[in-house]
């Protein structure tokens, strides 16, 4: 069975919001239109505390998309974006939501980051998507929403490594930095994964 992931389409991460990715609003209609086609279609949501460490607010000294060594790992320091209740973490209200069976919240420890739709970033915390997927029978899954560079990607690697066949919807996802997707996708294509124009 596959299933359609729709990645963190959240107004800050539109234009206006804290974090936009350029013309991400254009694949509301799209994504949209993708749903149709899938029995299943779950969405992700990030959702962090105010506090949250990926943030540069956070770090004295630190600015947006600064790059630190945190927790034994790096780690790119975000304008605050996305904290729970707050309008910019809602997702967009022309996304159809009537298909979406269900969302999962990342992000949520302030501790670490989470880009994936399965995992926080050391893997240390699942969402509980990789459990609900394998409860309904899921093999594949096509990832879209935003951004093809880090929470796409990070999203459809790991349902690689669940043993999930998993295709990125080109379409239908957008990269913060076009040649950073580059890079990512090749590593993807190397590690199983699949495009979908």
């Amino acid at each position: 069975m596959k299933c359609l992931v729709i990645v963190d389409m959240q107004y800050d991460f539109l234009p206006g919001g804290a974090l936009p990715v350029p013309g991400g609003d254009r694949l509301i209609p799209v994504i949209n239109r993708l749903q149709q086609d899938y029995a299943l279609v779950v969405a992700t949501q990030d959702w962090h505390p105010a506090d949250h460490k990926s943030f540069a607010s956070q770090h004295k000294g630190q600015n947006p998309f600064d790059v630190i060594d945190w927790k034994g790992g790096r780690q790119t320091l975000w304008p605050d974006h996305c904290v729970q209740g707050t309008p910019g973490a809602a997702l967009h209200r022309d996304i159809d939501q009537r298909r979406i069976e269900a969302i999962f919240r990342k992000g949520m420890n302030p501790e670490i980051d989470s880009y994936s739709g399965f995992f926080d970033n050391g893997h240390l915390r699942a969402t509980g998507l990789g459990s609900y997927l394998e409860g309904r029978g899921v093999d594949e899954v096509h990832v879209c929403g935003l951004a093809a560079d880090f929470c796409v990607n990070f999203t459809a690697l790991d349902a690689l490594g669940l043993g999930l066949r998993a295709v990125i919807i080109e379409s239908a996802t957008l990269p913060i930095n076009a040649a950073a997707y580059a890079t990512v996708k090749r590593q993807f294509i190397e590690r199983g994964g699949a495009l979908q124009a």
